[in-house]
């Protein structure tokens, strides 16, 4: 099989979704592995070292999407690249597809078969290819809350930690799955005072556990969310529903009461975001305010630090990327219930149900396409 790396083309999406050593191993395993030229430049991976590796090195993005069977990518495709997509090309990435109804009519409309990282699902309930970079946003988004708090950048001018005799910032935290709780960390560990705020009641108290009481754990509710808002000087939203678009729990007129300068930070934009507030942003232009409240809703937060995120997700996608090029898509599909999760088109049809309730579109269920 040939497996094509491209480079990223959306706004610095620095990340590639296939590093060297897993070039070697594909290469070993007798597929043939074609990598679009500076492909791994902004993770620090040079074209050499893919060509030692046993990549063919090719100048143009056509070159890859051409000859692929399947594609490897860390973000979702770009209107500029729709045009290299045809019927039975593999492609395995992040797609997010809830929010995107041209990207989803794309891939249905050439029968590309898609499998999206972040709903593949294993049996108990885990999302291991979503994981890694919810862990890089999560710590991401208190550090870029902290910078917009300053003065210079926008903010109410709060250290996040304060000093003796000065009160640390409040930090609200929208969920505590893997970027609520890594988030939550990194306030912590910079002294701010945490509220944390989620649906479940176990998986409060499993964070109160961890954090022995410093963090405040708090049900979800209208009016929690609210009161908490009112008192808040950096809020994360950390919400997820996989596969599907995020619930709005902020509406805009809690954004109206929030402090003038305070800021947040939507780590849920990828799937249309949990502010009613929200719209997505890029790293060349990441900010914009309402009612006086800062909004960092850049889509593609862990390409800021790139070298860290492109391996902490190629060390999660291999073993599947391995398994879909051996086996074949459609056999590993078959064969493995957690990739079966991971796919959203195939055969002209959308088979995540999810992302078709979002879009309002009809699906189809994947094992009668099978």
């Amino acid at each position: 099989m040939i497996i094509g790396v491209p480079r990223e083309v959306k706004d610095h999406e620095t990340r590639v979704g296939l590093v060297p050593h897993g070039v070697t191993a594909l290469v070993e395993a007798g597929h043939e592995v074609v990598v679009q030229t500076r492909a791994g430049a902004g993770s620090t991976i040079s074209d050499e070292e893919y060509a030692e590796a046993g990549a063919r090195i090719v100048p143009t993005a056509a070159d890859v999407w051409g000859a692929a069977d399947i594609v490897v990518k860390v973000k979702e495709p770009q209107p500029s690249e729709y045009g290299y997509f045809r019927r039975g090309l593999g492609l395995f990435t992040y797609l997010h597809l809830a929010p995107l109804p041209e990207l989803t009519a794309k891939l249905m409309e050439t029968g590309v078969t898609a499998i999206a990282y972040e709903t593949i699902r294993e049996k108990d309930g885990s999302l291991p290819l979503l994981t890694p970079m919810s862990e890089v946003a999560g710590r991401m988004s208190v550090q870029i809350g902290a910078q917009y708090l300053e003065a210079p950048n926008g903010g109410r001018g709060v250290l996040l930690g304060g000093i003796p005799g000065v009160s640390a910032a409040t930090v609200v935290i929208l969920g505590g799955g893997v970027v609520g709780h890594n988030a939550a960390k990194i306030a912590l560990g910079l002294g701010a005072n945490v509220i944390l705020i989620d649906r479940n009641l176990n998986r409060l108290r499993e964070l109160d556990d961890i954090y022995n009481g410093h963090v405040i754990t708090l049900a979800s509710n209208p009016w929690t969310i609210r009161e908490s808002l009112r008192q808040a000087d950096l809020v994360v939203g950390a919400v997820l529903i996989p596969g599907a678009a995020a619930p709005r729990l902020v509406r805009r007129d809690m954004i109206s009461q929030m402090r003038r300068g305070a800021v947040v930070v939507d780590v849920a934009i990828d799937q249309g975001g949990c502010f009613e507030t929200s719209k997505a942003t890029t790293h060349t232009d990441p900010i914009y305010f309402v009612d006086n409240v800062l909004h960092y809703c850049v889509s593609n937060m862990p390409a800021a630090v790139p070298h860290t995120s492109t391996y902490g997700l190629t060390n999660a996608t291999f073993p599947y990327l391995m398994q879909l090029v051996t086996q074949g898509v459609e056999q590993a599909i078959q064969d493995s219930p957690a990739i079966a999760e991971g796919v959203n088109t195939y055969k002209g049809a959308c088979v995540y149900p999810a992302v078709a309730e979002s879009q309002g579109i009809g699906w189809t269920e994947l094992r009668k396409l099978l």
